[in-house]
Parts: C-alpha cells; sequence; structure tokens
C-alpha cells in the first residue's frame, strides 16, 4: 500500500485512529510486561538472598548449639569420672 503523502499515511484511509490506537495499546502492555518482569525479577533475587541468610544464620547457631552441648557433655563426663 503506498500513501501520497505522511498525513494520507498517518490517515490511513479513515481508519488511523483505530489502527494506531491499536499500535499504542500493543507497546503499552509490552513495556508493562517487561517492567513486571524487571521488577518480579528483583524481588525474587532479593527474596533468595534474605532466604540465604536467615538460613546461614540458623546453620550458625545449631552448629554454636551442638558445640556447646559436646562441651557440656564432655565437663559431665569429666566430673563423673572424678
Amino acid at each position: 500500500m503506498q500513501f501520497d503523502s505522511f498525513s494520507a499515511f498517518i490517515d490511513m484511509g479513515g481508519y488511523g485512529f483505530y489502527v494506531w490506537l491499536s499500535y499504542g495499546v500493543a507497546v503499552t502492555l509490552l513495556i508493562i510486561l517487561v517492567l513486571t518482569s524487571i521488577f518480579g525479577h528483583k524481588k525474587v533475587i532479593k527474596n533468595i538472598a534474605q532466604r540465604k541468610q536467615r538460613e546461614d544464620k540458623l546453620r550458625q547457631v545449631r552448629k554454636e548449639r551442638t558445640k556447646q552441648e559436646k562441651q557440656s557433655t564432655s565437663k559431665r563426663s569429666e566430673e563423673v569420672i572424678e
């Protein structure tokens, strides 16, 4: 399809409003999709980092508890032996 001028291209034979509106809606939805994907990805990464921190703290606490339990057990056994 050839157009005589730029205004004829914009008018699209009288259907320009609908054509450009549909293009605008499509582009807007694609931009929204990209932005929500980016923000969602960042949120997931942040949640993973928080979980990892929490799990690392729990592991450290468990490790300290088992270490303390071993020490207390060894002290008790020394007391029983004496």
